[in-house]
């Protein structure tokens, strides 16, 4: 199970890479501009800056910002050349399902995005991109069903491009997420709002105030005595 942090910033990637067990960040244009503040560090600059707040073993997921597939194309090269272990993102339109195509024979690897369909996500994963990230939540707010989606199109791809991992975005809930989990999703992207709301429970605070509580009663001071 891959978990990765929906964001590019960098002081929140630094503090919930240190907790969690993260492989990695996603980011797409919009996240990038308003993760940045007034004053926004050159996309290269940005890149480096969050691969030095986790490992080198960490991914980093990159989305082009071109529509037609040459310039895709030839952003996706440019992306790749930055830095190690880098997923190209490509919105699967009928350019980006182009784009994907000759990625793949480049050996660029590539995540499909903007995925609103089973039958979408399944032609770009049968095109070449090895993620596909339905968006969830978006869906619901056209009046769809996102967990349906992600169910058809998990069962598409067991059936028909099982090396193919979908990466479940667009998150607004917590629930969301497990159910994708549920699913048999190998991978998540999650923004730093839901997944903070993973470990952050009133009740688990309450209940480590008690064991403190209670041992400084029976011993006169919060630590084992090992």
């Amino acid at each position: 199970m891959e978990i990765y942090l929906d964001t590019s910033d960098i002081s929140a990637v630094e503090r919930l890479y240190r907790i969690l067990p993260l492989a990695g960040v996603t980011t797409n244009p919009s996240i990038v501009a308003k993760g940045q503040g007034k004053n926004p560090l050159p996309l290269k600059s940005l890149l480096r800056a969050l691969r030095n707040a986790m490992d080198n073993q960490a991914r980093l997921f990159v989305q082009v910002l071109a529509n037609n597939a040459q310039d895709m194309i030839t952003e996706a090269q440019i992306l790749h050349e930055y830095t190690d272990n880098l997923v190209v993102k490509i919105p699967v339109t009928a350019e980006g399902l182009v784009a994907i195509k000759q990625l793949k024979q480049m050996n660029i690897p590539t995540l499909g995005t903007a995925v609103y369909g089973a039958g979408q996500g399944l032609l770009a994963a049968l095109s070449g991109a090895d993620y596909i990230a339905p968006y969830v939540n978006r869906v619901d707010a056209q009046g769809g069903n996102g967990i349906q989606m992600v169910a058809e199109l998990q069962k598409l791809l067991t059936e028909h491009a099982p090396h193919v991992k979908i990466l479940a975005a667009s998150f607004k809930t917590p629930r969301q997420a497990l159910e994708c989990m549920m699913l048999g999703c190998k991978s998540i992207t999650l923004p730093v709002d839901i997944i903070e709301q993973f470990i952050a429970d009133p009740a688990v605070d309450a209940a480590v105030t008690q064991f403190e509580h209670d041992w400084q009663n029976a011993f006169g001071n919060k630590s084992l005595n090992i």
